[in-house]
């Protein structure tokens, strides 16, 4: 599960000694959180404890956060100069941390547990990029799609090449699969869709679905499921806000599902979520081609023992 240890108490012993960069950028301490939850739950999985902007820093755009929360870019591109001055020459170089940091992890894990790196979409890294940070509202890279599609697209292929880039140097450090997070595909509209995101995250699963599974999830693209399949990915995630099983019908059989219980669910008590995980896992009787997750990634607040009821209940299902 995404974010699956900032709700445990030992990531906020080691977040009061150090700083959220720190802890990505450190291979030692990047391992470490990485693989807390598995130790805590023993899951299927484990992901690379990193953030999708580490791509924006490497290429020359760093970030911060924010005192009252949220992250802040170190300028906003605002120009074709400035899109201009990201650098995707020496890129890995400049992510080695993440390539340090997989090996010290599968070494922990001894092949019991898969391990998945990540990067964001295109999209999602130029929404960021050019608002400057977080933002209530999402506005600009939709607006440079707009008004002038071929400084867009320009961008657009830097970024995909340095996603593409950043998920090939972890297939190569030994990650198991990975997964492209789409968290702001839903700020599209149905029929630009495919053109501002989907088209991007095609050749970038093109790059790497020959050698390891590839996820996508695009979170609030619910009208959008034929632009999706068309991306390659081996398994698409599915956010809660739809019906799991009405999604597998749509579908062609070799894509498989991730998803997709409500992560506010871990909030109330761990009958509340058995209940619901069982829920799913019905819908989803007889259906091949099913992994059981959260429809977003765990919130701090979750509380341990839902967690725990989770996975005892994906366990015991029969």
């Amino acid at each position: 599960m995404r974010q699956a240890g900032r709700c445990l108490p030992e990531y906020r012993a080691l977040k009061e000694k150090h700083s959220f960069l720190k802890l990505i950028q450190t291979p030692e301490l990047a391992a470490e959180v990485t693989l807390q939850p598995i130790r805590r739950f023993d899951f299927d999985a484990a992901i690379v404890f990193s953030d999708i902007l580490v791509v924006s820093e490497a290429l020359g755009q760093p970030f911060s956060f924010r005192d009252g929360g949220g992250v802040q870019m170190k300028f906003v591109l605002r120009s074709g100069r400035d899109i201009e001055r990201l650098n995707v020459d020496g890129m890995i170089e400049r992510l080695q941390y993440v390539a340090q940091t997989i090996p010290m992890i599968q070494k922990a894990l001894g092949g019991r547990t898969a391990l998945l790196g990540f990067a964001g979409s295109p999209w999602t890294l130029a929404n960021f990029m050019l608002e400057g940070g977080s933002a209530r509202e999402f506005t600009a890279a939709k607006t440079l799609f707009y008004s002038d599609r071929r400084l867009f697209i320009r961008l657009m292929e830097k970024l995909t090449s340095a996603v593409t880039e950043f998920l090939r140097m972890q297939i190569d450090a030994g990650v198991d699969a990975v997964q492209i997070f789409d968290s702001l595909g839903g700020n599209l509209a149905h029929n630009v869709f495919d053109e501002a995101s989907g088209h991007w995250m095609t050749r970038v699963v093109s790059s790497a679905k020959d050698r390891v599974p590839v996820i996508v999830f695009s979170k609030g693209t619910n009208g959008n499921w034929e632009a999706l399949a068309k991306t390659g990915a081996h398994v698409l995630s599915v956010d809660w806000t739809v019906r799991l099983a009405d999604i597998r019908a749509r579908l062609p059989p070799p894509i498989a599902l991730q998803g997709n219980l409500d992560p506010a669910l871990l909030n109330t008590t761990p009958e509340v979520v058995e209940a619901q995980v069982r829920r799913i896992l019905e819908e989803m009787r007889g259906q091949d081609g099913h992994i059981f997750n959260l429809g977003h990634g765990v919130p701090p607040s979750a509380k341990l023992e839902n967690i725990q009821s989770l996975v005892a209940t994906v366990r015991s299902f029969l």
